[in-house]
């Protein structure tokens, strides 16, 4: 049945493209249970702290012994993702698009949710929600888990550290109160020493979502230094070099700050 629909499917998909970075089987941090993920390549934000800096350009990028980005059909990137179909149903899993920023190629990432959903594949999506309402409805239909970053609360924060403007963000995030679709909103907070742990920080973004309808729960995520090697053989320069990842007793106490709002915080 599932060959069927794909035959069918094949030319009107095949006009469908987008800019993958690469794709990630056998996850399981992406989601629930065994699940595929497909990077997306461009984002519009520049986090200082950027763990996947070959995501952020929207073009391909060539280095001495790597190749970042190839252009791919909905119908070829399926192909890649039915291989583990077995494994979503027997783990609970599926599909996850993440990033770069996903939403900066909504109509390929809509397209792709779309099928995975009619073959009745679980969907989750990794997302900054840094993007026009329009686009971001147009695909939570057929998403099942939204990971949504909630990188900083403080506006003038948030423009000096990620480069743009957070209230569309919170808009975004609000407006999914109006959606009648079931799914499970997941909020990320990544916790990035002198930036964006202070008590206020925490408390302004607990406090925010207690506002929102679809919440699951929200997660801390602790800083990191991966990618560092890879700003090197782009050429670039981490910004954040000498910083180093929080404690356990820090994070601990980011858990208890942002458990005042919310009932489950991971």
């Amino acid at each position: 049945m599932i060959e069927q629909l794909a035959g069918k499917r094949t030319k009107e998909q095949a006009s469908t493209t987008g800019m993958v970075l690469r794709i990630e089987r056998g996850s399981v941090y992406d989601g629930d249970g065994f699940r595929t993920v497909v990077f997306l390549k461009g984002c519009p934000l520049r986090c200082l702290w950027c763990s996947t800096p070959e995501s952020q350009s929207f073009k391909v990028e060539h280095t001495k012994n790597c190749t970042y980005g190839q252009v791919m059909s909905v119908e070829a990137v399926m192909k890649e993702i039915r291989k583990d179909s077995c494994c979503y149903f027997h783990s609970g899993g599926g599909l996850t698009i993440s990033g770069g920023e996903m939403l900066s190629q909504p109509d390929f990432s809509r397209e792709l949710l779309k099928v995975a959903w009619e073959e009745c594949i679980n969907t989750a999506i990794e997302t900054t929600f840094y993007a026009p309402w329009e686009d971001v409805s147009s695909l939570m239909t057929y998403v099942d888990t939204a990971f949504v970053d909630l990188k900083m609360f403080s506006k003038e924060g948030h423009k000096k550290y990620i480069g743009g403007d957070n209230s569309r963000i919170f808009d975004n995030l609000l407006k999914t109160n109006e959606l009648e679709h079931q799914f499970r909103l997941i909020v990320r907070i990544p916790i990035i020493p002198g930036i964006n742990d202070s008590d206020k920080e925490l408390e302004g973004i607990g406090s925010f979502c207690t506002k929102l309808k679809h919440l699951h729960h929200v997660q801390l995520l602790p800083y990191h230094r991966l990618g560092t090697e890879t700003y090197k053989r782009l050429g670039r320069t981490y910004p954040l070099a000498d910083l180093m990842p929080p404690s356990a007793e820090h994070m601990t106490h980011c858990l208890s700050i942002l458990r005042n709002y919310v009932d489950t915080v991971l």
